[in-house]
């Protein structure tokens, strides 16, 4: 069980779990992500910087019938690099990404301002792959979506099966597909899911540890159909980074969550 197959050795090839809730025939996001990662990670392997900054432009829709992906390095330095990567299809660009890694350092001196809410508690015994845990309001972790289709504060809490069948998916493939879902606990409503990113921004401070990652919805602002919705993401050790996604409205085609289970 993966996202993707690969075949022809470079073109990946969506399996079930990588169709896209809004339609059978397209690629989720998250899954779109998580291709981009790969293929920035592949560039900066055996570097000894970390990721610090990915941004995705889900630029047209990837259909299910096989994409490949390009990468290239904007700048290699001796502090940071920049690296950009793009999903091609049909010779042309239908997603893109670009990422910064630095070289870490020991913190500065002084003291800052940090908030002191509270994380979500993970769900105990439940880092075993499948749909993302929910948890909405009052309401605890379970994938009984009926019970979080309401206005409550969501968090989500996921373990993933490979990215690539055949590769083991790494912290990094796991925290940028991860981040996508800052669209579902930031604009699953009442009436079901109605708003589509158009991009996704993951600052991390650190990689997930551990097989399973979490996200806790921090806020929601829309107006005139536009969306910003921001998340932390999490682990069971604490705080890993921040995502950020803006969306439009896409009324006409909501999904309905709670006829999920």
């Amino acid at each position: 069980m993966a996202f993707f197959t690969v075949r022809d050795d470079t073109s990946l090839h969506a399996e079930p779990l990588a169709i896209s809730p809004w339609s059978a025939t397209q690629v989720g996001g998250y899954a779109v992500c998580g291709a981009l990662a790969r293929a920035v990670e592949a560039e900066m392997a055996d570097s000894g910087l970390s990721p610090l900054r990915f941004t995705v432009d889900l630029v047209k829709p990837v259909r299910s019938d096989g994409f490949t992906t390009r990468s290239s390095v904007v700048r290699r330095g001796p502090r940071m690099s920049v690296v950009d990567a793009a999903v091609v299809q049909d010779g042309e660009v239908r997603a893109r990404a670009t990422s910064v890694f630095v070289v870490p350092s020991d913190e500065p001196p002084g003291e800052l301002w940090q908030s002191a809410e509270p994380l979500p508690t993970p769900p105990e015994g439940a880092d075993v792959v499948g749909p993302p845990l929910i948890t909405s309001g009052h309401n605890g972790w379970s994938r009984d979506y009926r019970m979080h289709q309401n206005a409550g504060r969501k968090s989500a809490w996921q373990t993933f099966p490979p990215l690539v069948a055949g590769e083991d998916m790494t912290p990094f493939q796991r925290a940028v597909t991860m981040s996508e879902t800052t669209s579902l606990v930031c604009h699953w409503g009442t009436e079901g899911a109605g708003f589509i990113n158009t991009d996704a921004t993951l600052a991390l401070v650190r990689l997930p540890i551990g097989g399973s990652v979490g996200l806790r919805a921090d806020s929601q602002t829309s107006s005139a159909g536009l969306s910003v919705g921001t998340a932390t993401m999490f682990d069971r050790h604490g705080v890993v980074g921040h995502c950020t996604v803006t969306a439009i409205a896409n009324a006409r085609r909501q999904v309905d969550l709670g006829g999920i289970i």
